[in-house]
């Protein structure tokens, strides 16, 4: 381990032989970090917190406190992340709590700019990006390939769909289904995220098809039951419509309309 002189590492913290850890940083005795770490200056971690391998963790950041809610009794709840997440200057990350999962979890390939606050017991999957300034409230869940705009405010409960897309200071308060790209306070829909679709190699056929499968959620005048049974049609043709079937099957605070 390459540690600096001025870094205060608890003897018991569990560090693989390569993190290197800078000036001034701080790591907790329940903490896990993996081969390939990079920590930078005045880091904290804390808490029961474990760190996967090939992450690099910049200055300023605070993973692992406890979280912001007055429920929490001193719990031994965690904080997961996973492989190969970039995480930016001044970013909180908190442990989760009992009333939910009780684990706090980032998974892997995660690009999160400078200032986010992901707060107890969210769970974001892969290949995401938050932007600057995003705030998570407590439970909310980020699917894979999501983007958060800057400034994201996004209401605890909250589920955002995988390979959806926010605009800079979007105020979130429903679900986002997958692929759509949502913009102001409140958040509303504004067609499907189809560049993303693009970048990410998506067929120009199943494009289509999911444009059609947009079409019938917002433009079609049908209930969610009923656009739901056309989208169960749609998807024999298409399975990524399965995606959003499944994301709207779990939608508890309503979707952006």
């Amino acid at each position: 381990m390459k540690q600096h002189s001025t870094a205060v590492i608890d003897p018991r913290a569990q560090l693989a032989p390569d993190v290197e850890v800078g000036p001034y940083s701080v790591i907790g005795p329940d903490v896990e970090i993996g081969p390939g770490c990079w920590i930078g200056p005045h880091v904290v971690v804390t808490g029961r917190t474990r760190i996967g391998a090939r992450n690099r963790l910049f200055q300023h950041s605070s993973l692992g406190e406890i979280p912001q809610d007055k429920k929490y009794a001193g719990e031994a709840t965690r904080l997961e992340i996973g492989d190969d997440n970039t995480i930016r200057e001044y970013c909180t990350f908190n442990i989760g709590t009992v009333q939910d999962a009780g684990v706090t979890r980032i998974g892997n390939h995660n690009w999160v700019m400078a200032y986010v606050h992901v707060a107890h017991d969210c769970q974001v999957g892969n290949h995401a990006i938050l932007a600057n300034g995003v705030q998570l409230g407590g439970h909310v869940h980020v699917g894979d390939y999501a983007i958060l705009g800057g400034l994201t405010g996004v209401h605890q409960f909250c589920r955002i769909g995988g390979h959806s897309i926010t605009g800079a200071g979007t105020v979130v308060l429903k679900d986002i289904p997958p692929y759509v790209m949502v913009s102001g306070n409140p958040g509303k829909p504004f067609g499907l995220n189809v560049e993303g679709l693009k970048r990410r190699g998506f067929a120009a056929p199943t494009i289509t098809k999911l444009k059609r499968a947009y079409k019938t959620l917002y433009r079609s005048g049908l209930t969610i039951e009923q656009a739901r049974k056309e989208l169960e049609r749609q998807a024999r043709t298409c399975p990524e419509v399965r995606l959003t079937l499944e994301f709207l099957s779990a939608a508890t605070r309503g979707v952006v309309r």
